[in-house]
Formats: structure tokens, C-alpha cells, sequence
């Protein structure tokens, strides 16, 4: 990463690590026990009828009774093998009921506990549902300003919509959170060292899903080869790319990579990464020259992957991302 001095899009976060969680790896895992956000919120299921003919699942904030019908829109997307469920999204969430904010979680097909109808999944450049989805709101008219927050792999779906959309999107803010931006880097990354770890863990999550969707007789791809994966870009080389129309991995990355679409954002945008952060390594940062004048990233020494825990004990610890995003997106929803 380099940058000039001078210029301010790209800058050090001021997050610190709680004393008690300095590792990136304890960063990482922490937000994902049970115990790190008991806090739940009502739900609502609305089943979102795509234009392909697939479906998938939006879970909507059950509204409080006093929340005005033009109070601002948060839509959330989350990473991967991820739904409204997980931690990091319910936290965004309660910020976002705390501001008596709208707030619904996209979630991508075959997602969360809904299955989609089509022989497919999701991947991380797949903008279509994103796209169609924000047109459906701004169609129904009832809400006010539209905002958007990202985590890991949604943070670089939004990231490629907004520089696909440039000046087009009904967007007015959005936030993305520990960004892949690189897909080549990030699968060499996680395939060392201790990385390995979270490797098989999803590679394990994702092998399930697809078992669950398909079998060695349906399967639109070489079911041998998609069991026997032993990295993302095995799986991605086997299953990701011939499900979504990619001639291979190599393809998907190099064509879904947010990094190639950051010069195109037209709408204010916040990336906070870590360098720290065991899903990548520090030179997925790109230089000041690869993004527009409309996109900020922040660059924290530490933080893990999604973690950003700043303080309070283990037992009520204290979050630095909630604060932070709403920071940043409250100026553009009023």
C-alpha cells in the first residue's frame, strides 16, 4: 500500500484492541460464541421473488410502534455461509432499532435456513438480487433515505454493485467491514498457517450445503472433485465457478474482485479492514490511486476478521464496528 501523504481516502484507524483480546485470531473468534451478543431482535420473514425465477429470504426488523414510515433504511449483507442470524449482523442491526432506524437483512440464495429453487448458490460478485432488490424498495415508496452496510463477502457484493451502479444507485451511504478485495490474495492467504483452520471449517459448511442441495446425480458440477476440496480454490474451481457461469476459479476472481470496481463508486463509502486479519494479507490494501474520490478505507493494525472488539470486559465486552458505521452513515440518512 502506498499513498500520498496528502491524500485522505486512505487513513489509520483509531481502533484499539480490548487489552484483554490483542490477537487477531481471539479477535476473530470471540464475536462468534454464544455468550459475545445475546441480544435478539424480532424478525420478519418476507420471501423475495427474484426475476429468474429463484427465490430468497429478507428478514425485516419488526418495526416499534412509533418508527415514522420515512425513517431511514439499513439493508445488511452478510459474509459468507452467513444470515441474519450471525453476530456481527445482529449487532448492526440493534444500532440500528437504538436510532429507531428500518433495518432488513438480504440474504443471499440458499442462505440462513431458507432454500432457494434454482441450482445454484451465491458467490461474491453476484449483484443481480442486490440490484433488483433496492429497485423493488425505491418502487414501493415508503421509505426514507437507503443505506447499506456489508460484512466480509457482502461487503465486496456491495462494493462491486456501487462501482457497477456508479451515480445510478439509490444508495446513499454504505459501509463494508473486512473486505476480500482481492479474491486471488485472499484464497492464497487462507490457505496458511493457522488460516488453514478457518479454511476447513468453512470449506466443511459450504461442502454441507451443497449435499443438502444436491447429489452426485444432479449436481451441475464434478461432484468428486467438490468433495474432495481442500482449499477455496479447489471448491471454487469445482463448484463456484461452473455453477454461475465461470470458465474456472481463476475467471470468478479476477471478474468479481470488488478491488476492480472502487474507482467507479459514486456514493460515499467507509471500508474498514484489518491487517491483521488472517482471511487476507496486508497487500490486499490498494493504493489511494484505485479508489474514487467518494470512498474512504480505514486501515486498522488490528482487528482481526469482522472482530473490532475495543474494550469492556469478556463478559460484557464493548464493540468498536456498531459505533463506528453508524458514525459514518447517520449524516447521509437524515
Amino acid at each position: 500500500m502506498t499513498t500520498d501523504s496528502n491524500d485522505k481516502r486512505i487513513f489509520a484507524s483509531e481502533f484499539r484492541p480490548a487489552r484483554w483480546l490483542r490477537n487477531r485470531h481471539a479477535q476473530t473468534f470471540f464475536p462468534r460464541m454464544p455468550w459475545a451478543w445475546r441480544r435478539r431482535l424480532n424478525l420478519n420473514r418476507e420471501v423475495l421473488e427474484l426475476p429468474d425465477g429463484d427465490v430468497t429470504a429478507v428478514d425485516w426488523v419488526v418495526d416499534a410502534h412509533d418508527t415514522p414510515s420515512t425513517a431511514p433504511l439499513l439493508v445488511i449483507l452478510h459474509g459468507l455461509e452467513g444470515s441474519a442470524d450471525s453476530i456481527y449482523v445482529r449487532m448492526m442491526m440493534q444500532a440500528a432499532a437504538d436510532r429507531r432506524w428500518r433495518c432488513c437483512v438480504l440474504h443471499f440464495r440458499d442462505c440462513g435456513d431458507y432454500r432457494n429453487r434454482l441450482p445454484r448458490r451465491y458467490h461474491a460478485g453476484e449483484t443481480n438480487d442486490m440490484h433488483f432488490f433496492i429497485e423493488r424498495l425505491h418502487k414501493r415508496g415508503q421509505f426514507g433515505s437507503i443505506v447499506a452496510a456489508g460484512y466480509s463477502l457482502g461487503g465486496n457484493v456491495l462494493l462491486k454493485y456501487l462501482g457497477e451502479m456508479g451515480s445510478d444507485t439509490l444508495l446513499q451511504a454504505a459501509v463494508a467491514v473486512s473486505v476480500p478485495l482481492n479474491l486471488h490474495k485472499c484464497s492464497e492467504a487462507l490457505n496458511t498457517g493457522f488460516s488453514k483452520l478457518y479454511q476447513k471449517y468453512l470449506l466443511k459448511r459450504m461442502k454441507a450445503a451443497i449435499a443438502r442441495k444436491f447429489d452426485p446425480h444432479t449436481a451441475a458440477f464434478d461432484w468428486q472433485r467438490a468433495m474432495s476440496a481442500t482449499t477455496f480454490a479447489d471448491f471454487d474451481d469445482a463448484v463456484t465457478a461452473p455453477l454461475h457461469g465461470f470458465e474456472n476459479k481463476d475467471d470468478y476472481y479476477d471478474r468479481c474482485s470488488s478491488v476492480h470496481f472502487l474507482k467507479d463508486i459514486q456514493t460515499p463509502t467507509l471500508i474498514i479492514n484489518s491487517l491483521d486479519d488472517p482471511f487476507m494479507t496486508p497487500d490486499v490494501i490498494p493504493d489511494a490511486s484505485r479508489l474514487s474520490e467518494h470512498v474512504s478505507l480505514e486501515v486498522s493494525e488490528s482487528g482481526g476478521h469482522v472482530g473490532f472488539i475495543e474494550g469492556g470486559t469478556p463478559w460484557r465486552p464493548r464493540y468498536y464496528l456498531p459505533r463506528r458505521l453508524m458514525g459514518f452513515l447517520e449524516p447521509f440518512a437524515a
